[in-house]
This record gives C-alpha cells, structure tokens and sequence, in this order.
C-alpha cells in the first residue's frame, strides 16, 4: 500500500462542524487494518532513529496515533488533556481558537528535563493546538524532536507556528 493509497481511506463530510467545512473524517481509516497499520508504521519509519523517549499526544485523537507509534517506538506515552481531565498537579497552558479559548494541560513530572520526545496528532489545521502543546513541553524543558500528524491541511497553513521543529505529516491536502 503506497501511501497516497491512505487517501482513499479519509471520509469528506461536508458543511461539518459549521457551514463552508469539509471535515476530513479519520474514523474510516481507523477502521481498516492496514490503513491503520501503514499510517502507524510510515510515521515509526520517519522517527525511528531520532532516539525519542516519549510520544505525546494531544486530546482526544492524537491518543489514538500516538499511543500505537509510541508502543511501535518503543517509547513512553504522555497524554496532553484539556483541563481539569488529568487526577495529578499539572502544568498548563491556555491557548487562542478560532471561536474562543482552550486550556490544556499535562502532570508537572510527565517529563524528565532533556528528554527527547515526539509531539502526534491526529491532523494539522491551524496549528494552534499544536503550539500550544510546544509551549507546555518547552516549560517542561523537553527537547522536542518532530511534530507528526496523519494529515496537514496545507492551505491552512499550520506549519507557520511551528517553524523552528521538523513537522511530518503522513497525507497533505
């Protein structure tokens, strides 16, 4: 399966969440095995020699992939959840939306300082999701060795908030 192949996997549903979006919908690539199996493993390829210690994935989606490639990596999984979701002290960080603003958050001793880690989410928009978790990692002082996503929307133009971090996404439109 090449991966232009995964394309064929990702549902378009129109006029979701709000009227003029098209939302790519990763639930019918999740579903298939070997689409799964080929995303996870395409992004193990591009990482596998960058020494990561720990994935980190961002609420809700970025759990699915990140959890699979950090078990692929043989790394550690750390969760970054919206607030109030995580039981220990945790390290926050609030962040611009379009429609308004939005707290994440991670435990104050997830990451041991220096540690190399992988930032995974489901799908690069905007990037203010993601730079916002660069934010919480850099005052954990974690060095942060790439951004992945199974999807960037390119006309977005998401990569821009994260320019000085190597960014790879699995599929671009």
């Amino acid at each position: 399966m090449k991966i232009i192949d995964l394309k064929k996997h990702i549902r378009d549903i129109p006029n979701f969440p709000k009227e003029g979006i098209i939302f790519k919908d990763i639930s019918t690539l999740l579903k298939h095995p070997k689409a799964f199996g080929k995303s996870i493993d395409t992004l193990a390829a591009t990482f596998k020699k960058s020494g990561v210690k720990y994935v980190v994935g961002v609420e809700a989606r970025g759990f699915i992939f990140g959890a699979a490639l950090a078990y692929k990596l043989g790394a550690g999984f750390i969760p970054v959840r919206k607030k109030g979701k995580l039981p220990y002290k945790t390290t926050s960080v609030t962040y611009q939306l379009e429609y308004g603003m939005d707290t994440l958050e991670i435990h104050e001793d997830a990451i041991p300082a220096n540690a190399k880690v992988l930032v995974v989410d489901d799908l690069l928009a905007t990037g203010g999701t993601v730079k916002a978790v660069i934010d919480l990692l850099k005052l954990q002082k974690a060095k942060i060795v790439g951004v992945a996503f199974l999807v960037e929307l390119k006309f977005l133009k998401g990569k821009e908030k994260l320019k000085d971090l190597p960014i790879y996404s699995v599929i671009q439109y």
